[in-house]
Formats: structure tokens, sequence, C-alpha cells
């Protein structure tokens, strides 16, 4: 979607919502941007009503970009808002594409255009009409009341836990956000070179068993013991945050808040066509206010990738400082990169031969007929430990699961994908030979 050229459709008139009148269809624009999870009050459905008498309305564009101003000042807030003006103001291509999603039983049949743009489960929800509550009551005296048993369906938190995040409301995202608020990492100890004492230590303790001794008085030769100090490695993830991840790097970020909440020596870079350190943001105790300092400090969000490029720049300025005492990398991406794999596999090896343990996220995984094709996937596959997807809240509780629990060897069940590797590179080369 392109932002910086909205098109121009002519101005709100009297065929606007609300017959015209401008301040309450900006009212109730509001009230819709509020439902569809944008932050807006009533102070700033006041400072939009006089942003816009001081503006004017002389074109649909200068209109666009004053409410622009007033209701958006967060990157990942242009999408939202951008579809709820495009719709409440009246562009018929996307209200009947919103009819199509919110009805969904009656789905016409609609040619395919490249330019057409969808509209999202938040927005469709945020701009349909309440249920009046005479609806209820509106009902014949001898219809049927039908009651269901529920007792062996799917609880609504069941169906949540699974569903995607691309697919999700306003309302399941933030009940998404609560779950993932609560999600805590097993502790993944693993041994230092650092020992303390213990009572029974395999180790000896020659220090302190010469103290005893001399305290003793050199009659007893008291053996004290030690074992190695055990402390959990440091996590380090690298997040994509180009269009095609946007609503999944968002709820990553909530989950990777949780985790730097709850453990110590957590590092967050986001990466599009550049890399960003966050980690510092992400410590704050509140959740959107830490997510607010993220939107104000990236510059790139839902732009392009330069997977290459980015890890580049982490191995060579950031890796001797994060990627310490064996540190635990998540790569979370589709692997979709815009240089098409250029110096990826290089600076792929050099990421997994600097840490304990490389685990690849990748959303699109959760489709069935997924193969290791484009060149940024098959420049990553052969330098990962472990391949998952993320897409819902079972598979970030599955992370958990693989995080806390440490493999036996490295790369240990990628032989499949390596498989599946060695198959499409095969079919390539028959191809290039034909």
């Amino acid at each position: 979607m392109n932002h910086a050229s909205p098109p121009d459709l002519g101005l709100p008139d009297a065929e606007s919502p609300g017959g015209g009148k401008l301040v309450d269809n900006i009212m109730h624009f509001g009230r819709a941007l509020r439902s569809a999870g944008l932050p807006v009050g009533p102070g700033k459905v006041i400072d939009a009503i006089k942003a816009v008498e001081v503006a004017g309305i002389t074109n649909r564009r200068d209109f666009y970009w004053t409410l622009h101003a007033v209701f958006v000042n967060r990157h990942d807030q242009r999408h939202v808002f951008d579809q709820a003006f495009h719709v409440f103001w009246r562009n018929p291509r996307l209200l009947e594409r919103m009819l199509q999603m919110v009805l969904p039983e009656f789905r016409a049949d609609v040619p395919d255009d490249k330019d057409r743009e969808e509209i999202s489960r938040r927005v469709a929800e945020a701009l349909q009409p309440p249920k009046s509550p005479r609806e209820d009551q509106s009902r014949e005296p001898d219809e049927e009341n039908i009651e269901f048993d529920a007792s062996m369906t799917w609880s609504d938190r069941e169906l949540v836990r699974s569903m995607d995040f691309e697919k999700m409301s306003a309302e399941e995202v933030a009940r998404a956000k609560n779950a993932i608020r609560g999600m805590r990492l097993p502790i993944m100890e693993v041994p230092t070179r650092r020992f303390r004492p213990a009572e029974y230590g395999r180790r000896v303790d020659l220090r302190r068993t010469m103290r005893a001794t001399l305290r003793s008085g050199g009659d007893q030769i008291p053996l004290q013991h030690k074992k190695r100090r055990m402390r959990h490695p440091p996590l380090v993830a690298l997040c994509d945050i180009s269009g095609s991840m946007s609503r999944y790097s968002r709820m990553l970020l909530h989950f990777m808040h949780a985790v730097t909440s709850d453990r110590d020596r957590v590092h967050t870079f986001l990466f599009g066509t550049r890399l960003t350190n966050v980690t510092r943001y992400l410590r704050s105790r509140d959740v959107d206010e830490a997510l607010a300092k993220v939107g104000a400090n990236v510059d790139d969000w839902s732009g392009g990738t330069r997977i290459g490029h980015c890890l580049h720049e982490f191995n060579r300025y950031w890796g001797r400082r994060v990627l310490t005492q064996g540190a635990v990398v998540l790569l979370i991406t589709d692997g979709l990169d815009r240089e098409v794999g250029t110096g990826l596999a290089e600076e792929m090896e050099r990421l997994h031969k600097s840490c304990r343990r490389l685990i690849w996220l990748n959303p699109l995984l959760r489709f069935d007929g997924f193969a290791p094709k484009s060149l940024g996937v098959r420049a990553i596959l052969p330098h990962v430990d472990d391949f998952r997807t993320v897409h819902s809240l079972d598979s970030l509780e599955q992370l958990a699961d693989t995080i806390g629990r440490p493999a036996l060897r490295r790369r240990e069940g990628m032989e499949g994908w390596l498989a599946a590797l060695r198959r499409v590179e095969d079919e390539q080369r028959d191809k290039q030979g034909a």
C-alpha cells in the first residue's frame, strides 16, 4: 500500500456518513479507530476537529494527512488508519470487500485485481454497526429458542491459542497479548568455567581444604569439594520487521518483552533494511510504553528486507558483545530477501559458529506445501540447528519448551529439511541442464 499519495476521490460531502455533519463524522471516525485498536480518546477527536478547521478541506489528500497527523503516532498504526479512512469516507471498492469479510456466507465472485486492497478483520469489525438490544426482543413469541451443548467443543481460549496471528480480530489480538504477557521461559542452565563450594562435588577444592587443615592444627585433613556453577545462556533475538512479517513481529515483540522482564541477558534486534538494537526499550516494565519507544526509534518498519546486510552488521559490531558464554539465537524471518540472498550464506555460517544454538522461526512453515525454494531460504537453512513455525500462541509455547530443553547435539532433527533442500537443489540443476 502506498501511503505517500492517497487517491484523490473528492471531499466529504452531504453523501458522507452522518448526513454531511463533518464534526459528527470525525467523532464517529475516531470511535471506529479506537475499536480497531488505536489509542484514540476524546482529546484526540477534539484536536482533529480543530486541525481540520485550521487546515481546511480543499481536497481529500489534505484532509487525509490532517487526520493522519492527529490520530497516528506509531508506524504500526498507519496501515489500520489507512484502511479505516478509505472505508469510512466512502471508497466503494473497500466497502464491498469489508462486507464480504463481515458476511462470508454471502461472498460474491469478485474479479482479482492487483491494486485491490484487503480489509483486516480489525477494521471490518470496528466499522460494523453494533447490534441493537431490540433485535433480540423483535423475535416472534412462538420462535424456537435453540440451545447448543458446548461440553465437547473447543472453548474460545483454545481457539485463540491455535489461531493464526494474521487472522485475529482486535479482541482476539488483545486476548493473545494478555496470554503472552503471562508466558515464562524455562531456564536452561549450562555449566560455566567457574566453580562454587559444594558438599558432594566431584572435585576437591584445594584452597578451602588447606584452610580447613590449618584451622584444625594439621591433625586431620577435611576434604572440601566444589562443582561448576550453572547459569542460563544469553538469549539473542533477531526479528524481521518487513511488510510480510509486520503482524507476527508485533506479537513477537510482546513475547520478547515478557521474556526480557522474566530473565536477564536478553538482547533484541530488529531488522528490515537496517539493524536496530531495541534491548533497552524493551526493559520498560509497561509493555505499551516499551513498544511505543520501539516504534519511535525504528524507521524501517514494514519496509523491505536486507537480511544479508543486517546480519553482516550484527556479526561485525554486536557479535562479540552479546554472543558470549554460548548464547542461544532466535532468527525470526520468513527468509524473503530483497537482495536475493547476496552474502547471506557467509553471514549465516559465521553467526552459526558464534553461538551455542541457532533457531530459525519462520511463519511460512505453517503451510503444508512449504518448500525451501527461494534463494534466501536455501541460504539460511543449512546453518540452523532447529527450524520451527511461529504464527500462534501454541507455536510460542512450543518454542518455550524448545529453548528450555537442551538438544543432545547440534542440528538435531534437521535431517528432513536438509534432504528437502537437496531435492530442490537437484531440481534446479536439472532445469538449468535442460
